[in-house]
């Protein structure tokens, strides 16, 4: 589980600041506005607790030295997602103007630490979000790409997808052409190496495609420089992923 401490994990809103010292401006100022993104930016949230640590002085300045936040049930654009656990520190906003009733603005790119539990419920629960789809439909090209696939036909396909099983440390895509109703099996391992690539170990098609599975022993997608991943776990139906993550204002 994440490695929170204990006053951080069992309060909702904590207003506790740094020894000596208890910050009010947290309490009515900045904990109200960073709740009030933080729900601006889900679709829903079934539990949402938040630590800020700092000082009247740090706050003032537009500096918070900490944030604690853990989520359970969040809807993100769709993506359904069971638990996520974040620490940020050194984090600089706009506080000068959050007092005057602006929205909550990150002034600086921070870094943000932490883990994600999605089950396969989760997953399966996610195959309406645009963003899941799109992911997916990629993969699917890249496939195609990969088997020697270049028929106009095929790059044109949609697909409905419509389960998700992971398998020990497999996951298997299920759907069906959409102009056709042919099933497709996608059956592939998934490991991160360098903190950013993701490999798709031996993927494989099933069904009546008339298509040849590639002959891969993995295929590699770049994640980005934003992204540093230290753990991706699949195991007995829930994936778990542990890194880190670069977040910047809008």
């Amino acid at each position: 589980m994440f490695d929170l401490p204990a006053n951080e994990v069992q309060g909702t809103e904590s207003t506790e600041s740094l020894p000596q010292q208890r910050s009010r401006i947290i309490g009515k100022v900045l904990s109200p506005a960073v709740k009030l993104w933080l729900r601006s930016q889900v679709e829903q949230v079934a539990d949402l607790q938040l630590h800020i640590a700092g000082g009247d002085r740090q706050i003032l300045s537009g500096y918070i030295p900490k944030v604690t936040l853990f989520t359970s049930r969040a809807v993100y654009q769709g993506l359904h997602l069971q638990q996520i656990g974040l620490i940020a520190e050194n984090i600089r906003v706009n506080l000068g103007q959050v007092i005057k009733g602006k929205p909550l603005r990150l002034l600086e790119p921070i870094r943000a630490q932490g883990e994600l539990f999605l089950s396969e419920d989760d997953l399966n629960a996610s195959l309406n979000s645009e963003l899941l789809i799109s992911g997916l439909n990629e993969f699917f090209q890249l496939l195609l790409k990969a088997a020697g696939t270049n028929s106009p036909a095929f790059r044109n396909h949609q697909i409905h997808w419509q389960k998700i099983t992971v398998d020990g440390n497999q996951i298997h895509l299920q759907g069906s052409l959409l102009d056709t109703k042919n099933p497709i099996i996608i059956t592939t391992g998934v490991r991160i190496t360098d903190g950013n690539q993701l490999h798709l170990d031996n993927p494989q098609f099933q069904g009546n495609l008339g298509l040849n599975s590639p002959n891969l022993d993995s295929l590699t997608i770049d994640l980005g420089t934003d992204v540093d991943i230290q753990e991706l776990t699949l195991s007995n139906g829930q994936l778990i992923c542990r890194g880190s993550i670069s977040v910047t204002s809008d």
